[in-house]
């Protein structure tokens, strides 16, 4: 399973003048943890996470405040979200596998990946995005594999798929090794399906 298959797209981005409060309406309508930055030729120049938006915008503990004075300095405060923007992004391409994004995302301690193809901005994948494809019952991917083999079959059924555990096993014979290895990549490419099991070629 690659990013490209669980990504999502088109992306909700912010420049990086834009004012933290538009940005955290953005946010907020929706649904999304971080915003990818981008300059204005659509490049990636940053990431912006709830936690940037909300540094100094909240008070901490009142007690605290009394005894240092004000924490922060209103005419000092960010506007901008250039100002409180990552600037070095982890990002990753399409074709990544999302064993690699996962791990990429808890190394760095990241919630949101943006996906950059030849410089442009693709696409985004979320924790949540990894999560909601891992954890899709065997059933249902059973029948998307199924679906796909059809499909690549011109409508007949001349394999039949099971799934479990996460691995695919795709019953039938192939003309040839060629057909053979596309069937297995396809059973693999279902998002959820962790390995695939291919039959052996009957004839030449």
């Amino acid at each position: 399973m690659r990013a490209k298959d669980i990504m999502s797209s088109p992306v909700f981005t912010v420049g990086q003048g834009a004012s933290i409060e538009s940005a955290a309406e953005l946010m907020t309508a929706r649904a999304v943890t971080a915003l990818p930055v981008v300059d204005t030729g659509g490049a990636l120049v940053g990431m912006v996470s709830e936690s940037d938006l909300l540094w100094h915008r909240v008070p901490s503990d009142p007690t605290a405040q009394q005894r240092r004075g004000p924490e922060t300095d209103p005419q000092r405060r960010p506007g901008a979200v250039v100002e409180v923007m990552s600037r070095s992004p982890v990002a990753t391409w399409p074709g990544a596998d999302v064993a690699e994004v996962a791990d990429q995302m808890l190394r760095n301690d990241v919630r949101s990946m943006p996906v950059v193809d030849d410089g442009r901005l693709v696409g985004i994948i979320s924790r949540r995005d990894i999560l909601r494809a891992m954890v899709r019952g065997d059933d249902v991917l059973a029948a998307e594999v199924q679906h796909r083999l059809d499909a690549y079959a011109d409508g007949r059924s001349r394999w039949t798929a099971t799934v479990e555990d996460g691995v695919a096993t795709v019953a039938g014979g192939f003309a040839d090794e060629t057909e053979r290895t596309v069937v297995a990549v396809l059973a693999r490419t279902v998002p959820g399906v962790a390995a695939a099991r291919v039959g052996e070629v009957t004839s030449s």
